[in-house]
């Protein structure tokens, strides 16, 4: 090898060295143009501005962390080191992190959430379930030492004391809270509850973002429970607020809103109570009245005469029945009696008919049996297969003669009216 010469894995050995020392933790600013999200959980894409492009990788443990989805077309800031892999020359951007460009990481994943569960249908009206009129169960999902809880359990006590509460603690913030708010709606959802409410009281975006996370927005949709979301404050709009089915600006408002107002409802039942009372007491003087009405009434009819009275008119009907009855019988009796003598008349005459009818078919067949009305000389002129008379016969005709022994095929040669 000559003086000053290196290898091919020498000089790449050394731009490695060189690159990765030298472009270490840097941003990079460009457009996403292609994106790979691979099973392994590596997400594998490139950016580019108007003259080149570079290859990134980000590994499966820093892409877990990555709150939106990483699309064609963005406009990002890449944070990362330039890595070199030495058997083929080439070099990537082993990314750390990715921001949107002017955009926070977390309203860029809202949105695209957002859009996403919009598509699926999850914010649909028609499909959320309707606000049970009173509530007997309740279930709160939050964290059991948190002031929301207090708050909540405030204006339970205030409003409606025969409510059963359930509570089910889980974490509202962390990386690690959506997978349990999302578990804890699971298991709430089979108590029986008549109603859930989940939430927390007021924090940053980063504080309330399990509540924007896909796990809980699908959890909340599949619930058969009534549902309602109270996270934050009144500024403070969460997907889940988008699907559960009612939102509440805080967590104390969740209990106004569903909750009866035990003053109103004692005031109300005493109001009733005075109104039953007086309509009772209308409906028992009229009742009064009627009673007095009808004994008067009684005194005035004997109960014995109109009992004898109803005794005759059972007499009555009785002797009308036997009368009628009676008659219709008799009725019978004078149609049935000369019904033999009626039939056997009647069938000596339809034998004398058919007698009569019968003698006269003999003598119809006598008459027209050809035996019998054969005549010496006679015999029955057929042509074109019916019997015809002879004058209907023209010359070289030819037809068949027959009587009751023979048949002649004969041909007419001449004709003459006689």
């Amino acid at each position: 090898m000559s003086q000053g010469t290196m290898t091919v894995t020498s000089l790449n050995t050394k731009i490695k060295s060189l690159l990765e020392t030298t472009f270490m933790h840097i941003l990079v600013e460009g457009e996403v143009s292609s994106v790979t999200y691979h099973n392994s959980g590596h997400v594998y894409f490139s950016i580019k501005d108007k003259e080149s492009s570079i290859k990134c990788v980000m590994f499966r443990s820093n892409a877990s962390r990555m709150k939106f989805q990483l699309e064609r077309g963005q406009h990002v800031v890449v944070n990362g080191s330039i890595s070199v892999y030495t058997p083929r020359g080439e070099y990537q951007l082993l990314t750390v992190n990715v921001e949107p460009f002017g955009q926070g990481a977390l309203a860029l994943a809202y949105e695209q959430l957002k859009e996403k569960l919009q598509a699926k249908g999850y914010f649909e009206l028609d499909r959320k379930k309707t606000q049970p009129k009173y509530i007997k169960k309740i279930a709160l999902v939050t964290a059991s030492k948190s002031a929301a809880l207090q708050d909540m359990l405030k204006i339970i006590d205030k409003r409606w004391r025969l409510l059963e509460v359930v509570v089910i603690d889980t974490l509202v913030q962390g990386d690690k809270s959506a997978p349990q708010i999302a578990e804890a709606l699971a298991y709430a959802d089979g108590l029986g509850c008549d109603a859930i409410v989940v939430g927390r009281g007021g924090g940053s975006k980063e504080d309330l973002w399990a509540f924007n996370e896909e796990v809980v927005a699908d959890t909340i949709y599949k619930l058969n429970t009534f549902v309602v979301s109270a996270v934050g404050h009144e500024v403070d709009v969460q997907i889940s607020d988008f699907v559960a089915d009612l939102r509440a600006p805080t967590p104390s408002a969740a209990m106004e809103m569903i909750l009866p107002d035990q003053d109103e409802i004692l005031y109300t039942l005493s109001e009733m109570e005075n109104r039953y009372t007086r309509t009772m007491g209308q409906i028992l003087a009229n009742k009064e009245q009627s009673v007095k009405a009808l004994t008067q009434e009684f005194q005035r009819q004997s109960v014995s005469r109109k009992i004898a009275m109803v005794e005759r008119e059972f007499e009555n009907l009785e002797d009308e029945f036997k009368r009628v009855m009676n008659y219709t019988i008799s009725q019978y009796e004078a149609k049935v009696t000369p019904l033999p003598l009626q039939f056997k008349e009647n069938m000596e005459y339809a034998l004398q008919v058919k007698a009569q009818t019968l003698n006269s078919l003999e003598q119809k067949m006598k008459l027209y049996d050809p035996k019998l009305k054969q005549k010496e000389g006679w015999a029955e002129v057929i042509f074109d297969g019916k019997r015809v008379d002879l004058s209907k016969i023209k010359k070289d005709d030819s037809f068949t003669l027959t009587d009751t022994n023979v048949k002649l095929e004969v041909k007419c040669i001449n004709k003459e009216k006689i």
